[in-house]
């Protein structure tokens, strides 16, 4: 009786905890990388313990600034947009393994503006 207790009590711990749990704790933090396609530059977000995402994106040919806001779900999804106010968006999936793919578009200015977004969790 003994020993069934003790292997049922070992099988409850391991089912729960379980380390593949979801939290946006792993993604907290500041992330950079470079952008490209139509126009090209860097870009820089923060994200905040409750998911919302900050930062900027800095272009190499028209030296401007665009702004970057948004959320971050627990699982590493991004969706922001561009600008203020949105005149595009900056969307992909940033990993628990510290990187960061992506897709973006900007409206303003004419013509519209796309392509691929990479970086790291710095």
């Amino acid at each position: 009786m003994k020993k069934l207790f003790l292997l049922l009590f070992t099988a409850f711990l391991f089912i729960g905890c379980s380390s593949d749990e979801d939290t946006i704790y792993d993604f907290i933090g500041t992330w950079s990388g470079t952008y490209d396609g139509t126009e090209k530059g860097d870009w820089n977000i923060v994200v905040g313990s409750d998911g919302k995402v900050t930062g900027t994106m800095h272009s190499d040919q028209t030296n401007e600034n665009y702004h970057i806001s948004g959320n971050l779900s627990d699982t590493g999804d991004l969706n922001a947009s561009i600008g203020s106010p949105a005149d595009g968006e900056f969307r992909g999936t940033l990993t628990r393994e510290k990187t960061g793919t992506g897709n973006w578009t900007n409206s303003v200015p004419t013509p519209v503006r796309s392509g691929s977004w990479k970086g790291e969790k710095k």
